[in-house]
Formats: structure tokens, C-alpha cells, sequence
């Protein structure tokens, strides 16, 4: 798992931040936890398929909270191109 991407990385938090800057092309790679419900992250998915930006999938919303430095759990995180 890739996660230390993550760390001093220009990134959005949360699936409307990452769906914005996905309808920009300002977006690298997204993070998806895995127990996120379906109807959150399948738009995402389908989004980064079409648009053909990596995909990450993490164990849980906690892990990936954790690793952006956040207390609660997100669905979803993104890296912002360079």
C-alpha cells in the first residue's frame, strides 16, 4: 500500500472535492476505502476508469482518515498532479 504518497502530497479529501478536481483533470491518483458504501465511491471509480487515473484501494475509511492526518474516516482521497 502506498499510502506515504500521501504524506507532505498536494491532495483533496472526500469524494465531492475528488470528483471536482477529477471534472478538471487536476487529479494523479485517488485512494478508495474499501468499506466505503458503493453508491459513494462507484461514480468515483467509474470516473477514474474513464478518465484512466490509478486507483488505489485501502483497507478501511479509518486508515485512509488516518493517513491524510484527519480524526474521522474518508471515503476517498486524491493526488493532485505536480
Amino acid at each position: 500500500m502506498a499510502l506515504s504518497e500521501l504524506k507532505n502530497a498536494a491532495m483533496v479529501i472526500g469524494t465531492r472535492q475528488v470528483v471536482k478536481h477529477l471534472n478538471k483533470n487536476q487529479i494523479k491518483k485517488v485512494f478508495i476505502a474499501e468499506d466505503a458504501e458503493s453508491h459513494v465511491i462507484e461514480p468515483v471509480k467509474q470516473l477514474c476508469r474513464q478518465m484512466q487515473i490509478e486507483v488505489e484501494m485501502v483497507e478501511n475509511m479509518e486508515v485512509l482518515g488516518r493517513a491524510v492526518g484527519i480524526e474521522v474516516g474518508s471515503a476517498t482521497v486524491a493526488l493532485l498532479n505536480d
